[in-house]
């Protein structure tokens, strides 16, 4: 067939997709010449905005864009979306089968990604054909009687794929002989599709927000909220309004500031989910769904939270506009992680600054081996650092080398190792992690008593933050460390996710994480913004005894004193810490070093000279490296932050103009 040159004869418009007469999972390009379903279980449909009738040869093409499963052809406006599943459609699909009223029979072949479809109507004579890239398969209908004087639709169905569609604003690949672009249509012979309405923003609801940000901890969502307002002092027009919904807050005043109306909502799913049900928050017109830690969110058991927030959302608006999900995580190649992005997101892009797991050169990570079989010095320990209780009712003491005498040892030394560690090397800020919320008190404790002083006088001034503490404490407690008014912050993995603090130059693992992926989230709380980092983690040579509660505990470790293995109903393990520092130096493919007693940190050759929470005066070629490796993925990311920055601010102006 012969090319033909567009033409702008129509009537009514354009044609193109319907925005408004499709299923709820098609996507139509804002020209309405794209169409894109991307669920893998079920069909999705969409017809035309305009339609012919009576008489007349008509002719459109469609190209398959992306693999997967489509049908195209011709309907009625009384046709199901499922193009060829009733009497009112006609199809033609991949698997080269031809569709009406559920009877798929064979025809012509099957066609595939890049393969042009022909899609002719002959009204003269009442028939329906198909061709691929210009070769005419014949006919493949003809039309019933009783729909002759029916006005007949592009129409097509999809599951998993996308079609790229020419009605003739552009030259044609393979217009036959006798035919017209359907562009060409005389207007008295084209018919306005009844379900086809105007697109238009819809309407500002109070309560529904466009961006939804969701965080795993309160601390979290209060950082990433000061951002916001930080951000938004930049943009005068349109203004930006925010709420942050977190728990230990009066849910009255967060309610009353939803009602004044919000475009950005921060918070953690208990109370985004009071709200959500409540009826106080709709997610109707979300354009945003951002999922930050989302490791961490799916750790806690918040999978299904999610899955059930994303059903809300609208997959699309009345532009055609997709719904973006975002989701960020320091280890996005986790498993879990990438297993949710293949249930919810279609084909996304993977923006990555730092590779797999890596970790950041500004980080020296080192660990210290704290082995109680070779130096009994622990002996004059015990009784003057408080640990556990899990060795409570064992006979252990002085002269004793029993399992659970060297786990009660290895409680005492790691304490006095981090004190070590803090005078070896002038330690006056660092993040400190424990295994448990006990752990963690007791660290605060013996610190507390250990230094005097008040406040910044005292060498060992600390504060703790994890999830038995009230909120208002947690706060407090974190602000005082961010503003220096204290030195230390000892906190468990979960209430120190994401936390931000500027040129913190120290952090220490009382016990290894039994995750892998925590110890990278771990030590990224130093040697950020180019500024060094020192990570120290203590690690047992030997198995300790620990906590460990589970559904079984009823108190769930609150003044549980079962010190039983969970294997005969108690709450406690043999923890090995030399597996999981195998596991970790496995996962980020390293050996990390080891230090001696005496903590002497071993300085690479490229370092430069090394002021822990400083930047380097010398970064070496294997800086320069990284920065070029890094580059595509940060321009890739400046660009979709261009595009989302855009996408907002034309939302909101044709809004104020409604």
């Amino acid at each position: 067939g012969k090319k033909t040159e567009p033409s702008s004869k129509s009537s009514g418009g354009s044609w193109e997709f319907s925005k408004s007469d499709r299923t709820s999972a098609l996507a139509v390009s804002p020209e309405g010449l794209v169409c894109q379903a991307r669920e893998f279980k079920e069909w999705h449909g969409c017809r035309a905005t305009k339609g012919v009738h009576s008489s007349g040869k008509y002719y459109y093409e469609a190209k398959i864009s992306d693999e997967g499963l489509c049908r195209v052809g011709w309907s009625t406006i009384q046709a199901s979306l499922d193009l060829g599943t009733d009497k009112f459609a006609f199809g033609f699909g991949g698997t080269g089968k031809k569709s009406n009223n559920k009877q798929f029979d064979n025809y012509g072949e099957a066609f595939g990604k890049n393969d042009v479809i022909g899609c002719m109507i002959d009204l003269d004579s009442g028939r329906i054909s198909f061709s691929k890239n210009g070769a005419d398969f014949g006919t493949a209908f003809t039309i019933p009687q009783q729909l002759h004087r029916s006005s007949f639709f592009p129409s097509v169905c999809l599951k998993n794929a996308e079609l790229t569609f020419n009605f003739g604003s552009k030259p044609m690949k393979y217009l036959p002989k006798g035919y017209s672009a359907l562009t060409e249509a005389d207007p008295s012979k084209i018919q306005i599709n009844e379900k086809n309405t105007t697109a238009r923003t819809a309407k500002k609801v109070y309560n529904a927000p466009q961006a939804i940000i969701i965080e795993p901890s309160r601390e979290l969502a209060e950082q990433t909220y000061q951002q916001i307002l930080k951000f938004k002092k930049y943009l005068e027009e349109p203004k930006i309004k925010e709420v942050l919904v977190i728990g230990g807050v009066n849910i009255k005043e967060q309610m009353s500031v939803i009602q004044c109306g919000i475009d950005i909502v921060v918070g953690t799913p208990g109370r985004l989910e009071d709200l959500i049900n409540g009826g106080y928050l709709t997610l109707s017109q979300c354009r945003f769904f951002v999922l930050d830690e989302a490791d961490g969110l799916l750790k806690q058991g918040y999978k299904n939270f999610i899955n059930k927030l994303h059903g809300q959302i609208p997959k699309f608006t009345a532009d055609g506009k997709r719904m973006q999900m975002i989701v960020c995580s320091a280890t996005l190649h986790d498993f879990e992680v990438k297993k949710m992005a293949n249930e919810l997101m279609h084909f996304p892009t993977w923006v990555d600054l730092k590779g797999e797991d890596s970790v950041p050169e500004t980080v020296h990570h080192v660990v210290v081996k704290v082995d109680p079989q070779r130096d009994n010095y622990w002996e004059k320990l015990l009784g003057k650092i408080p640990t556990d209780g899990v060795h409570y009712e064992d006979n252990i003491g002085p002269g004793k080398r029993s399992a659970e005498s060297l786990s009660e040892a290895v409680k005492v030394m790691k304490v006095d190792f981090a004190v070590r560690a803090i005078k070896k090397h002038n330690i006056d800020r660092a993040i400190i992690f424990c295994r448990t919320k006990v752990d963690c008190d007791n660290l605060e404790k013996y610190f507390k008593n250990l230094g005097r002083g008040l406040g910044k006088d005292n060498p060992y001034s600390c504060v703790c933050l994890h999830g038995d503490r009230k909120p208002q404490e947690r706060k407090s407690n974190y602000e005082s460390f961010k503003q220096g008014h204290v030195k230390f912050l000892i906190c468990t993995d979960v209430a120190a996710r994401g936390i931000d603090v500027g040129g913190l130059p120290f952090m220490l693992n009382i016990t290894l994480p039994d995750d892998k992926a925590n110890y990278v989230h771990r030590i990224g709380r130093v040697g950020r913004a180019d500024k060094m980092g020192l990570a120290i983690s203590f690690v047992s040579s030997v198995p300790e005894k620990v906590w460990f509660h589970g559904e079984w505990c009823p108190s769930r470790g609150r003044s549980c004193r079962n010190t039983n293995l969970t294997d005969r109903g108690g709450c406690c393990i043999w923890y090995n810490e030399p597996q999981y520092l195998a596991d970790i130096e496995d996962h980020l493919n390293i050996t990390i070093d080891q230090v001696n007693p005496e903590l002497e940190i071993p300085k690479n050759e490229f370092d430069g000279k090394v002021t822990y929470g400083q930047k380097r005066v010398n970064t070496g070629s294997t800086y320069k490296d990284h920065v070029s490796q890094m580059a595509p993925a940060v321009a890739e990311l400046s660009k979709l932050e261009s595009r989302a920055q855009l996408s907002f601010l034309k939302r909101h102006y044709r809004t104020a103009a409604k």
